[in-house]
């Protein structure tokens, strides 16, 4: 039972890390305690001036000198706005789940407080610890805690979307996973992961390196609702790009694994697939498999999503059976922070304060910046209201340089790919050819249509989810 529960640990984390790009190099640690704990970010956080990568930084005193004073919002004071962020790290099969999110979200409070707050406002962080499978009763203590959820990234977080929609909280996650909040109301994404959309540049490049082998594609994938949209996206939207599925080849299996990866190894080879599409968890799953496969005589392309880029997969790697596992990435690589400033700055900056690096604490921290910024041009009438019609008017956003450019205000992922090759224990640039560069094109967000959980998102025509609003 407990294996089961690790098993399934690893691959609802690979949900949320659909996003864009995720989950690397966790520690066992747990998180920081109980939810709704108060984290002022009173540390000594290492600032770097006026900016965080190429944005200008949105914390430092009021501008001018002038006063700021209640606005009447919950969460604010004429000194303070009360944040709240959180994680799933308490889960007991898998302690410190999640945990690089809320690490990073708190090295940014304590950066941006180093320089003055958010208009002369001290940033206060609640901290809240879903514990996978305690999403509902997190929200419903930030419900009448905090003035926004930001950079939080809980695994079911569909379970408490109709609790967050009741009480009206608005929010700027560090990663969704349900399409409901993917399109909530009061909600903006640095990083979007619509469910109507997706991003397929990945796809192009790969056909344009190995045309012949993607005409001979299979999709394997967990059988659970959020890897079958992923699976269902692919399907629908690389044939656009020569992909060809063979109906025959695709295969599901039991969100928990399985004790004997052959029979599925054996129908990919019988079924000629030269490309294997594999949808779940890289860690113990997709290893397993590989293994398996390497046993099999059977050595296919494979193409998996950013949540590969999890360092304890390259460390086990030893052998090079993941040696032909690409991945897709809108963040720049932590293996070229050297030459990308908001890679480094975000790196230097969480590790200072004892944190670890990771996919998915880069996107926490580019959540915490897009709230902030949105909150800074408020000014001093600091208003639920005004944020977030200050967040709907950000179109192009990068974090400073973290990663490719989105489109938060309109709920758009990036046009922009990179594709990462495992070569033994390390992870390389594939595509394109030059080494810190994406390849960028606006065909590669692509409209997604006619897959189910389009229809069970009940979007409106602004693309907003009506499934808790009553229409």
């Amino acid at each position: 039972m407990q294996k089961n529960r690790r098993r399934l640990v690893a691959v609802v984390m690979a949900l949320g890390l659909l996003a864009a790009a995720c989950g690397s190099g966790r520690s066992s640690t747990s998180g920081d305690g109980e939810g709704g704990t108060d984290t002022t970010g009173a540390t000594t956080a290492t600032t770097s001036g006026a900016s965080f990568g190429t944005l200008p930084s949105p914390c430092g005193p009021a501008e001018g000198g002038a006063a700021n004073a209640a606005t009447g919002d919950q969460g604010v004071t004429a000194d303070s706005v009360t944040i709240g962020y959180g994680d799933d790290a308490g889960y007991q099969a898998a302690p410190g789940l999640n945990k690089e999110m809320s690490e990073a979200v708190k090295a940014m409070i304590g950066w941006c407080n180093d320089q003055g707050g958010i208009n002369g406002r001290t940033v206060k962080g609640n901290y809240y610890d879903a514990a996978i499978l305690n999403a509902t009763n997190a929200m419903q203590e930030a419900c009448s805690q905090v003035f926004m959820l930001v950079g939080q990234g809980w695994a079911l977080d569909g379970g408490a979307e109709q609790t967050r929609v009741d009480c009206k909280l608005p929010q700027v996650p560090g990663y969704t996973v349900s399409a409901t909040v993917a399109h909530g109301p009061m909600s903006y994404v640095a990083v979007p992961n619509p469910v109507d959309y997706t991003p397929t540049g990945n796809a192009d490049l790969f056909a344009q390196q190995y045309p012949e082998r993607v005409k001979k594609a299979a999709v394997v994938y967990a059988d659970f609702a959020a890897n079958v949209e992923v699976a269902d996206k692919v399907k629908a939207t690389y044939p656009e790009w020569g992909w060809n599925f063979i109906g025959a080849c695709e295969q599901t299996y039991p969100i928990a694994g399985v004790a004997q990866w052959a029979p599925y190894i054996q129908k990919l080879k019988d079924c000629g697939a030269d490309v294997v599409y594999f949808v779940g968890s890289p860690i113990p799953n997709f290893q397993n498999f590989l293994d398996t496969a390497k046993q099999a005589d059977y050595s296919p392309l494979y193409m998996t999503d950013a949540n590969f880029y999890v360092q304890d997969f390259a460390n086990a790697n030893s052998s090079g059976n993941a040696d032909k596992v690409y991945m897709r990435m809108a963040f720049t690589p932590f293996e070229q922070a050297d030459s990308n400033p908001a890679t480094k700055q975000y790196i230097d900056l969480v590790k200072s304060e004892g944190g670890q690096p990771a996919l998915l604490g880069a996107q926490a921290t580019s959540a915490f910046l897009l709230w902030a910024t949105a909150a800074k041009g408020c000014g001093a009438e600091l208003t639920r209201q005004c944020v977030l019609d200050q967040l709907s008017k950000i179109t192009s956003w990068t974090g400073g340089g973290l990663h490719a450019e989105t489109n938060p205000a309109g709920n758009l992922p990036p046009d922009c790919v990179m594709v990462l090759q495992m070569q033994g224990t390390a992870f390389v640039q594939a595509l394109p050819g030059t080494e810190g560069q994406f390849a960028c094109n606006p065909k590669y967000v692509t409209k997604v249509d006619g897959i189910p959980a389009i229809a069970a998102a009940k979007l409106d025509a602004d693309r907003r989810s009506t499934a808790y609003t009553g229409g």
